[in-house]
């Protein structure tokens, strides 16, 4: 074991951690700034004529053209147009292009941690829970970067980073251990097909999940909103108001889940194929295998029902979050909790 580069990969996750926290504390001052206002009508102005309102605004000539009115730039005090400033970054949004940058930063830290403990190590750095973890999460991530690209979804930020900084955190205390060579039932070339797989299709899946949930808290609002405009009230005002539309939250969790289930699919197979050669069985109903095919069937029942029976909206994100749970579940519970055969993680 090469204690420095051991250091260096935990310094390498320290560095990760801050940088998702930094960005979820980005995406809450975002978030918070965008909060719906009711915009009262300016007294004020209420029928003051276009004219005299031109004129307020410091010398400007307005003309009327039928019922449009043009008014003329202002002058600068050599009598030439003033320069034009360009405007401002609203604050919100120069704090969520802050929180971009910085998970991208927690995520290059994050790549370095799993490098430097695998080489410090020599061998795949995921045997154990700690590991685990920052494989998963580390999918996650780079799943939401992905998002962040090609969907521009940056305002569902606090919903994805939110439990990806609460398991970083559990990664880094609860989980952590020290850097080890494999246990002997593990030092298989199955370790890495088997768990690389099933760790980065969970942490795909998880990202399908948490915009199921987003396009749900979404839906619940739109659905508020409509019923107080029918009964003629005001609109509830909230954090909500902000997210991506709910189409665009139900393609991300689609498209999600399409790319992360044939590669799950594969990681049981694997799972089953190594399981025969470790305890002489494919399958013993080990509650992690138990758990996986439950999260195996909700996903492929949440693919089916949009696929064949045309599923949409609420019906098909409820079962998306049914997944989810089914794999944290599977992540912590079943390993910290239940013995069996998969009791190996590292925390017992």
């Amino acid at each position: 074991m090469d204690a420095n580069l051991s250091g260096l990969s935990d310094l390498a996750f320290e560095g990760a951690a801050a940088g998702y926290l930094m960005a979820l504390v980005c995406h809450a001052v975002e978030t918070a700034s965008r909060r719906a206002r009711r915009v009262e009508p300016a007294a004020a102005t209420a029928g003051v004529p276009i004219g005299s309102a031109a004129a307020a605004l410091g010398g400007a000539s307005a003309g009327a053209v039928g019922s449009t009115a043009v008014l003329a730039p202002p002058l600068s005090g050599s009598g030439q147009p003033a320069p034009v400033r360009p405007a401002r970054v609203p604050f919100g949004e120069r704090f969520g292009r802050a929180a971009v940058l910085v998970t991208a930063i927690g995520f290059a830290c994050h790549v370095l941690a799993l490098v430097f403990r695998g080489l410090a190590a020599q061998r795949p750095p995921w045997g154990n829970m700690y590991e685990f973890t920052l494989m998963i999460t580390g999918a996650a991530v780079a799943s939401w970067l992905i998002v962040l690209w090609r969907a521009k979804a940056r305002l569902m930020g606090i919903y994805v980073m939110t439990p990806i900084v609460v398991l970083v955190f559990l990664a880094g205390t609860v989980l952590y251990t020290r850097s080890a060579p494999l246990l002997p039932v593990l030092n298989s070339y199955w370790l890495i097909i088997h768990v690389a797989a099933i760790s980065l299709s969970s942490g795909v899946l998880m990202l399908s999940g948490l915009a199921s949930a987003a396009y749900l808290v979404r839906d619940r609002h739109d659905r508020r909103v409509a019923a107080a405009g029918s009964a003629g009230g005001d609109a509830p005002a909230g954090v909500v108001t902000r997210l991506p539309s709910l189409d665009k939250l139900d393609r991300i969790a689609y498209r999600s889940a399409i790319a992360a289930f044939p590669f799950y699919t594969f990681a049981i197979m694997a799972g089953a194929m190594w399981a025969e050669v470790a305890w002489g069985s494919y399958w013993s109903w080990d509650p992690k295998e138990t758990v996986a095919l439950v999260s195996w069937v909700v996903y492929a029942g949440y693919l089916h029902a949009r696929a064949t029976a045309g599923w949409r909206g609420r019906p098909a994100a409820w079962i998306s979050v049914v997944g989810l749970a089914t794999i944290i579940f599977n992540l912590f519970f079943v390993n910290m909790v239940i013995s069996g055969l998969h009791s190996y993680a590292g925390l017992n």
